[in-house]
């Protein structure tokens, strides 16, 4: 396979764009090959890291002041919470919704990892709550993420899942690829509406997620003192500005979707982060999640970082980092480093080293998979990858690779 930095990409498109159809190398079509990256996120054209955690102000919509960002600033406000008075409020929030006949009482999505699966158990044995638990099936599940979901439900979970027609979302996959930049968008979709749409079919008021990513990881702190999860930026913050009516005009029919969409039921349930409510740690979780739940890690580290237990489920979810990394300069090791910074797992330092080690390596174990999948050949998946390079982050000389214009220091 090509080194991904490598003149490969390049060459083929140069020799490939020519208008009259000749091979002669010429400089690639911007208008049609080279996403305006920068303005459609809103991204800052200057490079700057946060001094604290080192991610940096390339993450969409994320805050800094004085050097130091927005997630690491909202840390500092979590020291300062009254843990017990919001347990107090989680026991009125859940009390409200406590079925008197035995129903399920809250949906909370789960793959069956240590996140989803520390909320459920939580509510269920701590709580008393009967949890109904909704995963999206992965678009190509890992051996691992298949034992896990098992022994997550064999625990003691009613849990239903949800899996579209294969054909549609590998055109969905391949189409978001090329729109969007990340082919894990159709993904997206059904993990964000499929628990709306179980909550709706069965009459349940309240669904239960994990942490709020976009205090936790940096991002709009518009609702960083609320604990409702805001359905007004789904748009945004969780589908790239590419609602599933866009897809309408793109070839795809209202019954093609259907399964992606949330019910058009009118009750709407609530939807509350579980991070509000209790202070949120993915290191502890993962202890958590193996002593009550059976969890596994991976025996080896994911690609593109160096943790074992997070994100196991899908086989082609190491290409949604990817394609950011490309996007934004920020990998799924920076992502990871940065969380751990803040909940003081490991230092600076040690972050650093990782993020230069890690950061932005290729997902090649599942590629050829990947290309399967998607009907991809390696060129048309270069191709529209390189496109989404951000200009103003990512740099090249005649005959080098690509290097970003600022790394972490």
């Amino acid at each position: 396979m090509p080194n991904p930095n490598s003149d490969w990409s390049y060459d083929y498109l140069v020799k490939t764009l020519s208008e009259d159809g000749s091979t002669n190398p010429i400089e690639p079509n911007r208008t049609e090959f080279e996403r305006d990256v920068r303005n459609i996120y809103g991204l800052p054209e200057k490079v700057e890291f946060c001094t604290k955690c080192l991610v940096s102000n390339q993450r969409p919509r994320i805050g800094f002041k004085n050097g130091v960002c927005s997630a690491c600033d909202y840390l500092e406000k979590k020291t300062a919470i009254d843990w017990e008075k919001r347990d107090e409020e989680l026991g009125a929030l859940l009390e409200k919704y406590r079925s008197k006949d035995g129903s399920f009482d809250v949906v909370v999505p789960c793959s069956g990892g240590k996140d989803g699966g520390f909320v459920a158990h939580m509510l269920q044995e701590n709580y008393g709550m009967n949890v109904l638990a909704a995963t999206w099936a992965p678009l190509s599940p890992t051996n691992i993420g298949r034992a896990n979901l098992e022994s997550f439900i064999a625990s003691g979970f009613n849990h239903v899942m949800g899996t579209p027609n294969p054909k549609i979302t590998r055109k969905l996959c391949r189409e978001s690829l090329v729109e969007i930049g990340d082919p894990f968008q159709p993904f997206i979709y059904g993990q964000t509406n499929f628990p709306v749409s179980i909550a709706k079919h069965y009459g349940v008021g309240l669904i239960m997620y994990g942490e709020n990513g976009e205090v936790e990881y940096g991002g709009d702190m518009t609702h960083s003192e609320s604990p409702l999860k805001s359905t007004s930026n789904e748009d945004k913050h969780y589908f790239s500005g590419r609602p599933l009516a866009f897809w309408l005009d793109k070839g795809f029919s209202e019954s093609d979707l259907a399964l992606f969409m949330p019910s058009s039921d009118t009750a709407e349930p609530e939807q509350h982060f579980f991070g509000y409510y209790k202070k949120w740690d993915p290191q502890e979780n993962f202890y958590y999640a193996v002593q009550n739940l059976g969890f596994t890690p991976n025996p080896e580290r994911s690609e593109g970082t160096y943790s074992k237990y997070a994100s196991l489920d899908d086989k082609f979810d190491g290409f949604h980092y990817f394609l950011g990394f490309l996007k934004f300069g920020i990998g799924r090791c920076t992502s990871d480093a940065a969380h751990e910074v803040r909940d003081g797992k490991i230092s600076r330092d040690e972050a650093v080293s990782l993020v230069k080690k890690y950061d932005g390596e290729f997902p090649q174990k599942n590629f050829t998979e990947f290309l399967s999948f998607t009907g991809l050949s390696e060129e048309e998946f270069w191709k529209y990858s390189d496109s989404w390079r951000a200009p103003h982050i990512w740099n090249r000389n005649p005959g080098e690779s690509w290097k970003l214009t600022k790394s972490v220091y």
